[in-house]
């Protein structure tokens, strides 16, 4: 068969790997540094390296991080008193695949934000699905949907990844509604992971609620099986000024 021939076939069949790497593979061939059943399975590997690398850029973009960032980009011995040790430990992902929840509390500007979004990422990696979101903007798209009757869809939307990170969760005290349709989300999570970014540590989230009895539901849901960090220091903020490095950036 000639090379265009082959580039057709497996530009039919959405190959794009193997399309991409097929000249050098055949070079490395007819130069015999790989035999047939070699050259098959470069192929194979180099189309399998494409599925990934396209995947994971999908599962970043749906996240819709505020910032991309890694574990292994935070500046951990800037701030000593943050637990490096426990953190690292989440890095396993356990808690994803145990449905459980990781709470990040601490005062503002210690990194809270670019440590969930760093779990996020790593998800995205190991093949999850994530989303990222102020908790405000949450609930106000929950309450859109009552207005317009798509309140279903829009649970669902959120309901549906395997990691939801609720950044700057508990910030001011909680509407009738919000609270409803917080239990409606927490409710239908159940089995699914999330991470909570929060100003306040938990035992102080309950006086949040204007009905106690939802407090309890919800938090019963979230707080009894979460892995607590409590995060503490300076703050990186100073270093978001001008000339200030990408690493020291930090949220």
């Amino acid at each position: 068969m000639k090379a265009h021939h082959l580039e057709d076939s497996l530009r039919s069949l959405k190959l794009f790997g193997m399309l991409d790497t097929l000249e050098v593979r055949l070079a490395q061939a007819a130069a015999g540094e790989l035999g047939h059943v070699e050259l098959l399975q470069s192929l194979c590997e180099d189309e399998a390296s494409r599925r990934d690398a396209t995947g994971l850029e999908r599962r970043v973009r749906a996240a819709h991080f505020e910032q991309l960032c890694t574990l292994e980009d935070f500046d951990f011995p800037f701030n000593p008193k943050v637990p490096a040790a426990q953190i690292r430990d989440l890095g396993s992902l356990r808690f994803v695949e145990a449905g459980e929840s990781v709470i990040l509390h601490g005062p503002v500007g210690v990194g809270k934000s670019m440590v969930a979004q760093a779990l996020g990422h790593l998800a995205c990696r190991r093949g999850y699905s994530v989303m990222f979101t102020k908790t405000s903007r949450l609930l106000a798209d929950l309450a859109g949907g009552h207005a317009d009757r798509s309140f279903e869809t829009r649970l669902k939307h959120w309901a549906k990844p395997a990691v939801l990170i609720f950044d700057d969760f508990a910030m001011r005290d909680l509407t009738l509604a919000q609270a409803d349709d917080l239990y409606e989300l927490v409710t239908d999570r159940v089995g699914k992971a999330s991470i909570f970014t929060a100003n306040r540590q938990a035992q102080d989230w309950y006086s949040l609620f204007p009905n106690p009895v939802v407090a309890e539901s919800i938090l019963d849901r979230i707080v009894n099986c979460a892995h607590h960090v409590h995060m503490d220091g300076k703050s990186y903020r100073p270093n978001k000024r001008p000339g200030a490095t990408a690493k020291a950036a930090q949220r």
